[in-house]
């Protein structure tokens, strides 16, 4: 089974994360599969605007830990270089404005993942999370270099390391996303927004994203590098070793800053 849903209709390609499961958490599958959808997307001439939401109660809950920590498994360099770093650049590069329904909770990658579209909107009882500090990681998926451009480097700072779960209300106020919608109103407000890009002229939102990057997203490639060092070294840490084992066995981490 695909996890991932693809569906085109009126010029706009609705992509559905489909782990529900799992809280749509990424694995090497959905990574790949959303690369390859949004690639196509930005060359199929039918496809004029893009909606990006999870399935179920989850917009996505981060990295499958499960195969972060697998001996067998591609490690987490790899899946920054392979997973999350292409995603980033695919997400501004594909020159046809994206919106993102965040449904339920965005955590980790999931949040900063998120937070790379053109326009996102959220339900009235989605969630944001930098969970990264709580399994001894440091912040990825651009979140370092998106983040404190939405909501300034004091609130991303406090946010990024204790964690908080910060309400679609309060992401809103901060800056964070475009609008809040009641939660059974959410697709179909994604829809009517992305119908309505559809069909208003495309060429100059793919202008328009372009000089948004230029102006915003400039240097973002340089620190996407800087953030697969950093986890390389956070990953080979003890605290994350003991994060992920706390997170598994559902208890409160014992952290020693080693």
């Amino acid at each position: 089974m695909s996890t991932l849903d693809q569906h085109i209709k009126q010029g706009v390609c609705l992509l559905t994360l489909q782990r529900p499961d799992k809280y749509n958490a990424f694995n090497r599958e959905l990574s790949m599969e959303l690369q390859s959808a949004l690639s196509s997307a930005h060359s199929n001439e039918d496809v004029r605007a893009i909606v990006l939401t999870g399935a179920g109660k989850a917009f996505c809950s981060g990295q499958d830990l499960g195969e972060a920590i697998d001996p067998q498994g591609v490690g987490l360099d790899r899946i920054l270089s392979e997973h999350y770093n292409p995603l980033v650049r695919l997400m501004r590069s594909v020159m046809k404005p994206i919106v993102v329904a965040v449904n339920g909770v965005a955590a980790g990658a999931g949040a900063n993942l998120a937070l790379t579209g053109d326009i996102v909107l959220a339900s009235e009882h989605a969630t944001f999370i930098q969970a990264f500090a709580n399994i001894g990681l440091v912040p990825d998926t651009g979140g370092t270099w998106t983040l404190p451009r939405l909501v300034g480097p004091g609130r991303a700072s406090a946010w990024m390391m204790l964690g908080d779960k910060i309400s679609a209300q309060e992401a809103q106020q901060a800056g964070m996303i475009y609008r809040v919608c009641p939660a059974d109103r959410l697709q179909d407000e994604a829809m009517q927004i992305a119908l309505r890009l559809a069909q208003a002229p495309t060429k100059a939102f793919a202008l328009t994203k372009q000089a948004l990057n230029a102006s915003v997203f400039a240097g973002l490639d340089a620190q996407l590098e800087l953030e697969r060092e950093l986890q390389n070294q956070a990953g080979a840490s003890h605290d994350f070793a003991e994060g992920v084992q706390a997170f598994l066995e559902k208890r409160r981490p014992v952290f020693t800053g080693k």
